[in-house]
């Protein structure tokens, strides 16, 4: 499988054995490979410069990944980002996941799970270079909220705002569907595929990121709204 250009990946990770084995599968689909063996230096990197993916382990020298991810989303990166750690405690991927991790897998992993996971992300960086110019992006618009859904372009009150790729994907699923009722375990089934109940607090941190990026006013949502006892809908009057 090959993507439209060369993609750039970043792996932040301390195991040059690992490395070595990313570098030449991640050649096969065309992708370039940079590296920080070191959390600080994984972040400067990221600060710095733009990547397609990144892939984060979650035990580092100098700032573990946890910190890498909270930092880069609290700087409205929104690069997808794939988390590879030894770590197999549910409590470890639930935050994981809450932070902005987009997915998440448990060394010791094959070579051809984490390939399956990467091409998986990069699909869908890949779709939103592909333009087909006879044909117009899917467009939603609702209120002030303008949705570009090929292009994956949010505009609110015409000012773009920049999403991660599961806020994006939740604010396409509510948006499509005004009125329609969400639960938490719903939404982690289609977003997430995760369908564990354990993993809810995952949904009401995306949601609440998501609120704070398009709501003019977070205190009286006029986008998403709450439907209680049940989880989350679109306002289906706009």
């Amino acid at each position: 499988m090959y993507f439209v250009g060369m993609k750039s990946i970043l792996a932040v990770e301390d195991d040059p054995t690992l490395l070595d084995l990313l570098k030449i599968h991640l050649q096969d689909i065309n992708c370039r490979l940079d590296t920080a063996q070191d959390g600080l230096v994984g972040l400067k990197k990221i600060l710095e410069n733009p990547y397609d993916l990144i892939l984060l382990d979650l035990m580092l020298p100098s700032m573990d990944g946890f910190e890498v991810c909270k930092r880069i989303r609290a700087k409205n990166i929104v690069t997808p980002v794939l988390m590879l750690t030894a770590k197999s405690e549910e409590i470890d991927k639930i935050l994981g996941l809450e932070i902005g991790a987009d997915d998440y897998v448990v060394k010791p992993f094959s070579i051809r799970e984490l390939m399956a996971r990467v091409k998986a992300l990069l699909r869908r960086v890949n779709l939103n270079e592909i333009k087909d110019e006879s044909n117009p992006s899917a467009r939603i618009k609702r209120g002030g909220l303008d949705i570009e859904v090929e292009k994956r372009r949010v505009l609110v009150a015409k000012k773009r705002v920049e999403l991660s790729p599961k806020e994006f994907d939740l604010l396409v699923l509510l948006a499509s569907n005004p009125g329609v009722s969400y639960s938490r375990n719903r939404l982690l089934n289609i977003i997430w595929g995760y369908e564990f109940e354990g993993f809810a607090h995952t949904v009401n941190s995306h949601i609440n990121r998501l609120r704070a990026k398009i709501e003019p006013n977070m205190n009286e949502p006029s986008y998403i709204l709450t439907t209680w006892g049940i989880g989350y809908r679109f306002n289906e009057d706009l």
